[in-house]
């Protein structure tokens, strides 16, 4: 037991273990080493096979030692692809983890800073602040429309009386527009009569006898 944990470095109980990260480190140099050693094997089983087939008909003893050692270079290759296994197996699984524990650690760190941000905030006045804000809302509105509004400034006139007074004008100008159109210029006159006048009738003639006489008498009389 002693020389296991020598082996693998472990000290005390108060030792601290390696992080994640110097722990996948670790399994992937191994990772590299075994496949090296995969390798490595792969070119002695082939080695081993080769000698056998030269070996075969010629020298049977030297053909089976070659047909043993592949043997055990087989059986030493499916250990390390066994172990490769369970190495890919926990590095995944530590990966898995580290970022697991990393995730929660920038989750506790967003949490705690959220709780700062938080901490002088009271839900009691945020709500009041917002009725402010609605309420001088409300008021710039009510400003911005009473300013938008045309004002007469105590000049109010009767709106049926100035519609009354446009008619006038409006008629007015449409006389004017009609005299110009026909004025006495434009009006034709009357054709002369073709034929005579009618004969005095005889009073009229008597009448004026009378008036003949009436100044002579005035001359003699003078």
């Amino acid at each position: 037991m002693s020389a296991i944990v020598k082996l693998f470095g472990g000290g005390g109980k108060g030792g601290k273990g390696p992080s994640p990260q110097e722990a996948i480190q670790k399994l992937r140099e191994t990772e590299e080493m075994l496949t090296k050693k995969q390798e490595f094997l792969e070119k002695k089983i082939e080695q081993e096979l080769q000698i056998a087939k030269k070996n075969g008909t010629k020298n049977k003893r030297a053909a089976l030692q070659a047909l043993k050692r592949k043997k055990r270079y087989e059986k030493q290759l499916a250990q390390i692809d066994g172990t490769l296994s369970t190495i890919e197996f926990q590095r995944e699984a530590l990966e898995n983890a580290n970022t697991n524990t990393e995730v929660l650690k920038n989750m506790s760190f967003a949490a705690k800073a959220m709780k700062s941000a938080h901490e002088n905030m009271d839900i009691d006045k945020v709500d009041d602040l917002m009725q402010d804000i609605t309420e001088q809302q409300e008021l710039a509105q009510e400003i911005s429309d009473a300013i938008s509004k045309p004002v007469g400034f105590g000049e109010e006139f009767d709106e049926d009386e100035l519609l009354a007074e446009l008619d006038e004008l409006e008629q007015e100008e449409l006389d004017k527009n009609l005299l110009e159109i026909g004025g006495p210029e434009n009006v034709p006159l009357p054709n002369v009569p073709s034929t005579s006048l009618p004969s005095r009738p005889a009073k009229k003639e008597d009448e004026e006898d009378d008036m003949e006489d009436l100044q002579r008498w005035a001359m003699e009389a003078m």
